[in-house]
């Protein structure tokens, strides 16, 4: 009986861009590069006949090194205009304000890559590398993720789009062959779901041992602000949110705020609205999280006693709320986040100052 013949590598071409991020583009390379070799290296164990599934080069708009964002150089290996053939298309993030949309700049980039997946190609994209990919009409009437930062962008720009800010990893097709991946870092948890989904779970299981790789299980809404500003001119409703940011703990400051406008109840609410995205409501609710989730971050105070200081006397309410805002329990967001805020001493720290486990230096 003849031997089985090694399955050929999947053309894996990882596009940069001018405006890509270095990290993004050299951790996928790196990562897929090293897929079904480096677990075997490190284990001094026989190579598989497949030892390297995916045959991965860097694919630009020419062959010309350049530096993408932040001046890290780009050898790029192969040109798309050149049509090449591609099993796999990754974008990575691309360095782009909030309110920076790529606006047909990259049409031949964003054409070649609806070619691809006409042609049967995988399409993936990180974090704000989902902005070309919107500019190729693929996303249209489907649902995609980017970084939480460009939500109102994709509100804005792209209404055709379902923009889904929460999840990590969202699907657009039935088939899994259109994926978007959340904020920066979740290249990591894309690079485990191409390896997952083209090699096996145990080598992408692998991978995230070798790498130290974790999934962002709760999604992006731990990481996001609940408060975001928003551009408005509605100066009756500019001027609620700066007193509901120094009056949120208070009790009935929905009803206060409404006496403070000089408004009508319903004409606050719907001018508020208007105004900012959000309700009355929900806005005031949204400043009382943030600020648990700052007491939880700086101090080893009680859920329940944050829960009274920001505003809530029940606490169970409180705790079903902050979990439906952040997707975390109080004591797991706490658990998260804490250890980085105490990770390294602050300056006022090497000196005796005062932002130490129950306090808050403000």
């Amino acid at each position: 009986m003849s031997a089985t013949k090694p399955k050929q590598p999947l053309e894996t071409l990882v596009l940069a861009l001018p405006q890509t991020a270095g990290s993004a583009l050299y951790g996928l390379v790196d990562v897929l590069t090293s897929t079904g070799n480096i677990w075997q290296m490190l284990l001094r164990e026989q190579p598989q006949p497949q030892s390297q599934p995916f045959h991965v080069q860097i694919a630009a708009l020419g062959t010309r090194g350049f530096r993408c964002g932040h001046g890290i150089p780009v050898s790029p290996t192969v040109s798309i205009r050149s049509s090449p053939p591609a099993d796999l298309i990754v974008i990575p993030e691309l360095w782009l304000g909030p309110d920076e949309h790529l606006g047909g700049r990259y049409a031949g980039a964003a054409a070649w890559i609806r070619e691809r997946y006409d042609q049967g190609a995988y399409v993936y994209s990180v974090c704000s590398g989902a902005l070309l990919l919107a500019e190729t009409g693929l996303l249209d009437g489907r649902e995609a993720t980017s970084h939480w930062g460009y939500q109102q962008l994709f509100e804005r720009r792209y209404p055709q789009i379902r923009f889904r800010p929460e999840p990590n990893l969202c699907f657009a097709d039935a088939a899994g062959r259109l994926v978007t991946a959340g904020g920066a870092t979740s290249w990591q948890d894309l690079a485990l779901h191409i390896v997952s989904r083209h090699v096996s779970r145990y080598e992408a299981l692998r991978i995230a041992k070798v790498y130290l790789l974790k999934t962002h299980e709760a999604g992006q809404l731990p990481y996001g602000p609940l408060v975001k500003p928003q551009r408005h001119a509605d100066s009756a409703v500019r001027s609620c949110e700066a007193w509901l940011a120094k009056h949120f703990r208070e009790r009935h400051a929905v009803a206060r705020v409404v006496d403070y406008s000089g408004l009508a109840e319903r004409t606050l609410k719907r001018r508020f609205k208007a105004a900012t995205g959000i309700t009355l409501i929900d806005y005031l609710q949204n400043l009382r999280i943030e600020e648990a989730k700052r007491l939880l971050e700086s101090s080893t105070r009680a859920a329940d006693e944050i829960s009274v200081d920001v505003g809530y006397q029940d606490a169970s309410f409180f705790r079903r709320l902050f979990n439906r805002r952040t997707g975390l329990t109080p004591l797991g967001y706490r658990r998260m986040f804490q250890p980085i805020r105490r990770a390294s001493p602050t300056h006022a720290d090497a000196n005796g100052g005062a932002d130490r486990a129950g306090s808050d230096p403000g």
